[in-house]
This record gives C-alpha cells, structure tokens and sequence, in this order.
C-alpha cells in the first residue's frame, strides 16, 4: 500500500489496484488569481498528477479541497463521497448524480460507511479550525453552482468531515482541518493519522485533544506547504506554521508516536 502527498491536505491512497483520492488539489491557483478572478481547474495539472481514481472524498468544499473533485471524477469514473455542498459543485459540473454520494449523517444517526475496493471508508462529523479572527473562513453550504467556475469565497465550507480508512489490515485517520469534534470516538487503533497542520494554533489544546482522541501509531503533517505555487516548483512552508512546536506537542502527549511529513509527490510505504 502506498500514500502518496498531492500538496495540501491531499493524499492519494493506493492498494490492490485501487486508487482513493482525499481532497485532491493540484490546480494551486496563485494568490492573485484566488483574489481576483473566478477559479477553474488546471486541466494540464491534474493530467500531470491525477492518473486515476476509484473514488475521491472531500473532507470539506473549501476551494483548496474540493476545487478539481468535479474533473477528476469526470475523467476518471470515480465516486465521489462527500457533503451536499460537494454534490452540489459535482452537480454543476456535469457529473453523473448516480456516482455522487453525499455522507452527512442526520443528528443522531451513526456515521455512515461505505466499501470501494479493498477500501472500507466511515465518515465521521467534524469541524474545521477558526483561524479567520477566531471564525471559519467561508462558512455555510454550496447551495447553487449555476456560475461555476465561482469566486475563491464561492467555495464555502460545508459540512466537514474526519474519514477513517481500513485497508489491508491498517487503519487510516484523515483529518483535513485542524480541528475535531468532542463525542465522536475514533478506532481503538489507528496506525496513520493525515493531520492538517494550517490554522493549529487557533484550537485550544489541539495537539493534546488529537492525541487523546485519535492516539495513533504515526502522524503524517499536511497542509502546511504554501499551495499558492505550483507543484512542480520547490515546496515553500505557510508563513507562521509552527511545524517544530507541533510536533514537539504530539510527542510530549504520546512518547510513541512518530511524527513526519513527505516531500512534494513523496510516498509513504506501509
């Protein structure tokens, strides 16, 4: 089984012939673009990086998440498996509605889970970091695409999402935002846990509350690259990151853990 990081909070998960794809985004729009203009996808990027996919999941629909879903799962067949703001950007684009699923759970029923492949995928709520003045930046749900492609603030949150992954004997934790939700248990063993690391610091105690929730074998750190430049350019670090405290907090709460992050493109091998 191979992991590879697309930039971002992306992963590509690779095992028995089947590809999962979390929050693909290899498009990484400039600043100036982001700004100023409505955003399409780089159809020569995810040609590039984006091969093929059985099924993409989209943690949350911030443009940095959920921006190229639609083409990938047109040019690939995938499923996509995320919220009704995902369906609804996926809707617009012209994906067969038989191969959008959305996941969010009504109060009180338990996570939904699914099978692709070997894959077996639960889709726990979750919350995301509020690191814009204390709130989260673009909030509220897609309702409507009409004018696809949209504006940056076009691209609202929706509802966020942990997915945890059991695959090949191995459980996988991706948590897209750095944030989770109080009450909602995770496996008892975890073996990997895809952390986002932008907007840390705006969580109280959140190295210490991911540890005890989730307490996993090893921590892979994402989404603390600057996704503002492309990806065939050298990775850069988003200004004020804090990636050593950090990690000095996840090994202070738990001795065992490993903490890490994979270059641009790079593979973890389990």
């Amino acid at each position: 089984m191979t992991v590879r990081w697309l930039g971002t909070a992306g992963f590509e998960i690779t095992c028995e012939d089947h590809v999962l794809l979390l929050d693909p985004y290899v498009t990484r729009a400039s600043l100036a673009r982001c700004i100023t203009s409505p955003l399409a996808p780089d159809l020569g990027a995810i040609g590039r990086y984006i091969r093929r996919a059985d099924a993409v999941i989209v943690g949350h629909t911030h443009f940095d998440h959920a921006l190229d879903v639609p083409v990938i799962a047109k040019r690939t067949g995938a499923r996509v498996f995320g919220s009704r703001s995902a369906a609804a950007l996926c809707r617009a684009a012209g994906v067969p509605e038989a191969r959008v699923e959305v996941v969010e759970r009504e109060p009180g029923q338990t996570p939904i889970v699914r099978e692709v492949g070997p894959f077996r995928l639960r889709f726990v709520p979750s919350a995301h970091s509020r690191f814009a003045l204390g709130r989260v930046p673009f909030p509220g749900d897609i309702d409507d695409c009409d004018a696809v492609p949209v504006r940056t603030e076009g691209y609202r949150c929706g509802a966020v999402f942990r997915v945890e992954i059991e695959v090949a004997g191995r459980t996988i934790v991706h948590l897209g935002s750095a944030e989770l939700l109080p009450d909602e248990p995770a496996p008892r063993h975890v073996d990997l846990l895809l952390l986002c690391v932008a907007g840390w610091r705006s969580g109280v105690d959140l190295p210490e509350r991911v540890m005890r929730a989730v307490a996993p074998e090893t921590v892979l750190l994402s989404h603390w690259d600057d996704f503002f430049r492309p990806l065939h350019e050298p990775v850069h670090v988003l200004p004020a990151v804090g990636m050593a405290p950090l990690a000095e907090r996840l090994t202070r709460a738990s001795r065992d853990v490993r903490v890490g992050a994979l270059p641009l493109l790079g593979d973890l091998f389990l």
